[in-house]
C-alpha cells in the first residue's frame, strides 16, 4: 500500500501487440466508383413524370405540351445549365430542349411530340462555365477591377468551343466562333473585348455550343406514350345495335345503325359506342329485367358471349355479316364518328373454346364448369376464363388477335369490361402488342374498383378510365375528386373518362331529379372532363329503375328496345350546345387546366378552364340542386389576368351571345334548375379584340 507522501516509481512494461498484414486493396473496384460518381457532379433529381421510378410510361397527346421539370443543382457557386432529351423509342438520335429555371433549383422544360408512338427522355445537366465567367466579371467590371486576365480567360473558353465543334465536324458553326474569336483580338481594349464577349449574340452561340463541363446524367431513361388526340378528348354516346329497328319485335341490323348515325352526328358525338355485337349462347340464357325464365324469342345478354355462330371473333348473325360491318365503320367515318367496340372477356357456356380449349377454364370437381359469380350472386349465363397454368400463353394470344382482327376491321376504340378482374400483366402485354401494330388504338377501362386498382391499369397502358364521377354529386365530393385527378401524380398517366350514365349503372342522383338533373350531370360530364360519354337514353331523361337498384327497369342489355328520343323535354339542346362548345373552345381540350373558384353558396360550383395563354378561358357555374333555384355571390377570377380586385373585364354569356362588363371582383348570380341550371362565360382578355 502506498502512503501519503510516499514517492513511487514508475514501471514501464513493454507490450508486443501483434496485428494482422492489411489486406491487399481492390484498387480497380474502388477506382470504378470514384470515377462512376465522380462522372455525375451536377445533382439532377426529382424529375416530374416519373411515374414509379420509371417503371411505367407517362402519357401526353400528339401536338400537346409536355412538361417536364427537375430539380438540378451543383456545388459552389458555378452557373448550371440543363436540358431534357427525347427520342422516339428504336431511334438513335437524341433532340433536346432546354430547362429553364424557376425557383429554388427547380426547372422546367416544355415539349412537343409529333408522332403517336413510344418516346424516351431524360435530363443532361452541366457546370456553364462561360455563364460563370461572364456573371462573374461583370461584377468585376462593375466593380471598377482590371479585368485583362478575365477577357482572355473568356476568349479561351470561346476558342476550346471553337476546337470542339472542328473535331466533331461543325464547321459551319465552329466558324461562327471563329470570327467572334478574331473580332476579340483585335478588340481596341479590354472594355470593346468584355463587350464583344458579353453581347446577347455571344452569350446564344455558347449556349448551343460551349463545352458541357462535367456533363452529367439522370440515372434513367424515362418513357412516355404519346397518344393520338382522342385518348385525352372525345365525346361518347353508346346505343344497343340490336335495338335500332325501331321496332321491339325486329332485331336490328347493322343498316339499322348506319340509319342513326345522322342523330348521332348531329347532337356533336365524335365516338359511338356498342357493347358485345358477338354471337350470344343459349344455355341459362337471361330473361327480361335478369330473369331465369327467358322466352323462346328473347336475345339475351351480349356478354354472355359465344354459340356454335362463333365467339369473340364472330358477329351475331341478325346483326349483319362482316362486309356489313366494314360499310358500317366507313359510313361512320363519313359522319365523322369513330366505331368503338366493347372487349369483354366473359364465354357463355356454348363459348367454341370450351370445348376446343377445356384449359383455358375452370371446372369443379363434379366435372361441371364453374359460372361467374360475385357472391352472392351469380352469373349462369356466363363463365370465366383464367389466366395462367395452362392457359398461358395460348389464351393471351387468342385474346390479342381478337382485338387485332376487330382493329384490321378499322376500330380503333376499344372499351373494356371489367378488367381489374384480369392479371395486370395481361393487360400490360396486350396493349403493348396492339400498339406495336396500331398506335392509335385507343382502350378504355371500364373499371369501377378500387383507386389503386385503377391507376395500376392506367399505368399498365389503358388510355381512359371510368371513374368515381358517376357518384361525386355534392359540391366538396366533385372539388376534392377533381382536384385529386388534375393535381396529383395521376395526371399523367391517368385520364378519366365521365360516363354519366351506363347500361349498368342508372344513379340514384338521375332518379330522382328530373329532366334538371340530367341537364346538370350533362354539364358536369362535359365540361369538366377531357373524356366523357352517355348512353342512350340520358337525351330524354331515362331514369325507370329497378326498386331500390341503380339499376334500369326493362334493362337494354336483356330485351330489345324501341326509343323516342322527341319526347317533349329532351334535353338534346343541351347535347348539342355542349358538344360544340367543347369543339370550339381550347380551353376545355386540356382536363388539368381546371380550377375550382369561390362561390358561398354550397349547391353552386364554380370552376374555369383556360389555355395557358388566356386567349380563351370560360367560367362556369353550375347549380347542383335538381329541385330549387340557388343564389350565390361568387368571385370573377381578375387575378388570372393580372387585374385588381376593382378592375373590370369583358364576359359573353355563351349561352345568350349577350355581351356586358363585370365591374369588380364580387358578383351575384340566380340559378333556377326549371329554367337552366347553368351559367357559362368567357371572360375576354384585356386587350384582345373580337
Amino acid at each position: 500500500m502506498i502512503k501519503s507522501g510516499e514517492k513511487t516509481s514508475t514501471v514501464r512494461t513493454a507490450v508486443s501487440v501483434t496485428t494482422a498484414p492489411p489486406k491487399s486493396q481492390d484498387n480497380s473496384a474502388s477506382e470504378d466508383l470514384l470515377r462512376r460518381l465522380a462522372a455525375n457532379r451536377v445533382a439532377i433529381e426529382g424529375i416530374e413524370p416519373e411515374i414509379d421510378g420509371g417503371r411505367f410510361p407517362a402519357k401526353s397527346v400528339v401536338g400537346a405540351p409536355f412538361i417536364v421539370s427537375a430539380d438540378v443543382f451543383g456545388d459552389g457557386h458555378d452557373s448550371i445549365a440543363a436540358a431534357v432529351r427525347y427520342r422516339a423509342r428504336g431511334t438513335e438520335r437524341w433532340s433536346e430542349v432546354p430547362l429553364e429555371f424557376v425557383v429554388n433549383d427547380r426547372w422546367q422544360a416544355t415539349l412537343q411530340f409529333t408522332e403517336n408512338r413510344m418516346y424516351e427522355f431524360t435530363v443532361i445537366a452541366w457546370r456553364d462555365l462561360f455563364a460563370t465567367w461572364s456573371k462573374d466579371t461583370a461584377k468585376k467590371f462593375a466593380a471598377g477591377q482590371k479585368i485583362s486576365l478575365e477577357v482572355e480567360e473568356g476568349r479561351l473558353l470561346i476558342e476550346a468551343a471553337e476546337a470542339q465543334l472542328r473535331s466533331s465536324g461543325a464547321k459551319s458553326e465552329a466558324g461562327a466562333l471563329a470570327d467572334l474569336i478574331a473580332r476579340c483580338k483585335a478588340a481596341e481594349s479590354d472594355q470593346d473585348a468584355l463587350a464583344l464577349l458579353s453581347s446577347d449574340a455571344t452569350a446564344e452561340l455558347m449556349r448551343q455550343h460551349g463545352v458541357r463541363t462535367n456533363l452529367s446524367h439522370y440515372e434513367r431513361i424515362l418513357e412516355v406514350f404519346v397518344d393520338r388526340k382522342a385518348a385525352a378528348f372525345s365525346a361518347w354516346y353508346e346505343m344497343f345495335p340490336r335495338s335500332q329497328s325501331g321496332d321491339v319485335n325486329r332485331h336490328g341490323t347493322f343498316d339499322d345503325v348506319i340509319d342513326k348515325l345522322g342523330y348521332v352526328r348531329d347532337l356533336g358525338f365524335d365516338v359511338l359506342y356498342f357493347p358485345p355485337i358477338h354471337p350470344i349462347g343459349k344455355t341459362n340464357r337471361k330473361g327480361p329485367n335478369n330473369t331465369l325464365s327467358p322466352g323462346p324469342d328473347d336475345p339475351g345478354s351480349p356478354y354472355a358471349i359465344g354459340s356454335e355462330a362463333g365467339g369473340h371473333d364472330a358477329i351475331h348473325p341478325e346483326l349483319g355479316t362482316f362486309d356489313d360491318f366494314d360499310r358500317l365503320v366507313a359510313a361512320a367515318a363519313d359522319h365523322g364518328l369513330e366505331i368503338a367496340l366493347d372487349i369483354a372477356i366473359n364465354a357463355s357456356p356454348d363459348h367454341p373454346w370450351i370445348k376446343q380449349h377445356p384449359e383455358w377454364f375452370d371446372w369443379r370437381p363434379d366435372g361441371t364448369i364453374k359460372f361467374a359469380e360475385n357472391p352472392p350472386k351469380k352469373y349462369e349465363d356466363i363463365v370465366n376464363v383464367h389466366y395462367y397454368r395452362d392457359a398461358i400463353p395460348g389464351l393471351w394470344h387468342a385474346l390479342r388477335d381478337v382485338v387485332l382482327l376487330w382493329a384490321r376491321h378499322g376500330v380503333r376504340m376499344f372499351r373494356v369490361d371489367n378488367p381489374h378482374t384480369k392479371p395486370f400483366p395481361f393487360w400490360e402485354w396486350l396493349i403493348a402488342e396492339v400498339h406495336e401494330e396500331f398506335p392509335d388504338a385507343v382502350f378504355l377501362a371500364e373499371a369501377f374498383t378500387r383507386p389503386k386498382v385503377m391507376k395500376r391499369l392506367a399505368k399498365v397502358g389503358f388510355s381512359q378510365s371510368y371513374s368515381y364521377f358517376t357518384w361525386r354529386n355534392s359540391k366538396w365530393e366533385i372539388e376534392q375528386y377533381l382536384t385529386e385527378l388534375t393535381t396529383e401524380e395521376c395526371k399523367h398517366y391517368m385520364r378519366p373518362n365521365f360516363f354519366a350514365n351506363t347500361p349498368d349503372i342508372n344513379p340514384i342522383y338521375l332518379q330522382y331529379s328530373g329532366r334538371p338533373g340530367f341537364q346538370i350531370r350533362l354539364i358536369l360530364a362535359a365540361t369538366l372532363g377531357g373524356n366523357y360519354g352517355i348512353y342512350n337514353g340520358f337525351e330524354i331523361s331515362e331514369a325507370a329503375a329497378l326498386p331500390g337498384k341503380e339499376e334500369y327497369l326493362d334493362s337494354e342489355k336483356f330485351q330489345l328496345r324501341s326509343w323516342d328520343f322527341d319526347q317533349p323535354d329532351n334535353i338534346k339542346w343541351d347535347i348539342q350546345f355542349l358538344n360544340r362548345l367543347r369543339q370550339e373552345h381550347r380551353a376545355l381540350h386540356d382536363f388539368t387546366s381546371l380550377q375550382f373558384y369561390n362561390a358561398d353558396n354550397p349547391q353552386i360550383l364554380a370552376y374555369g378552364k383556360r389555355t395557358p395563354d388566356l386567349d380563351d378561358f370560360l367560367l362556369f357555374h353550375v347549380c347542383l340542386d335538381p329541385h330549387s333555384a340557388q343564389q350565390t355571390t361568387f368571385e370573377v377570377p381578375l387575378w388570372e389576368f393580372g387585374l385588381p380586385d376593382d378592375g373590370s373585364i369583358e364576359v359573353e354569356d355563351m349561352v345568350t351571345g349577350h355581351r356586358f362588363r363585370w365591374y369588380g371582383k364580387t358578383q351575384t348570380l340566380r340559378l333556377d334548375p326549371y329554367y337552366k341550371p347553368y351559367a357559362i362565360w368567357r371572360l375576354v382578355r384585356p386587350g384582345v379584340s373580337d
